[in-house]
């Protein structure tokens, strides 16, 4: 297994410091760049877009200087799609959880976080593309879902399969491809086949926009996932 190639983006210099010494012990684990605002981050991106060397995920503050991390994590979505951003801050307010998501980082932690919990989060993250605690389902329904409003797309006619409808109840509960293989007795490459049916049929983006749309569309309830 390659190492997991990680950017920090964090103003205070102490506290980047100490985690990028944390994450550092790891094997599996290498810091890359580290940044004191979105706008140092997001240059080093666009100066090292194509040869390689660009973090697998960016762990990010949101209040810096110059560019802040709401801001940077909307423009690394939109030109970086592949790497995935976790918000590592110490506002816990729902309207900030509910933004950063909907902008499109891939996992919310605040600082007061465990390093157990931190590490857990990176490594669902790199594995499955996404990672919500029970608090962020919380907020992502009330804030992001309209429980009376049904999802729709272009496709309607093109109906979720059987076998789409069981991998997406999966991908919901934050099953990893080689999870979901294993359970419905399938390829990982099947699975990833059947996930990106699942995002072209629903016009989703990412992950975050299946699991509205399955909860939008009754495939899943908040419940079950908080089960």
């Amino acid at each position: 297994m390659e190492n997991i190639k990680i950017a920090l983006a964090d103003d205070e210099v102490l506290f980047r410091k100490g985690i990028s010494f944390l994450l550092q012990r790891k094997k599996n684990i290498d810091i890359i760049f580290e940044a004191s605002n979105g706008e140092e981050l997001v240059s080093f991106l666009r100066e090292n877009a194509g040869n390689g060397t660009n973090p697998d995920i960016i762990i990010i503050d949101l209040k810096m200087p110059v560019l802040n991390g709401v801001e940077a994590t909307r423009i690394i979505h939109d030109e970086f799609p592949e790497i995935k951003i976790i918000a590592l801050t110490s506002y816990n307010t729902r309207s900030f959880i509910a933004n950063m998501i909907e902008v499109g980082a891939a996992s919310y932690l605040v600082k007061n976080t465990t390093p157990q919990e931190l590490m857990t989060t990176i490594t669902e993250v790199y594995d499955n593309g996404f990672y919500y605690n029970d608090d962020v389902l919380q907020v992502i329904h009330e804030y992001l879902i309209s429980p009376k409003k049904k999802a729709k797309s272009r496709y309607l006619d093109e109906q979720l399969t059987n076998r789409e409808i069981e991998v997406l109840k999966l991908i919901c509960k934050q099953y990893s491809g080689a999870e979901i293989a294993e359970k419905l007795f399938l390829s990982v490459r099947t699975v990833e086949g059947h996930r990106n049916n699942l995002l072209r049929k629903t016009e989703c983006k990412n992950m975050i926009g299946l699991i509205i749309y399955a909860i939008n569309n009754e495939y899943v309830t908040l419940e079950s996932l908080l089960d």
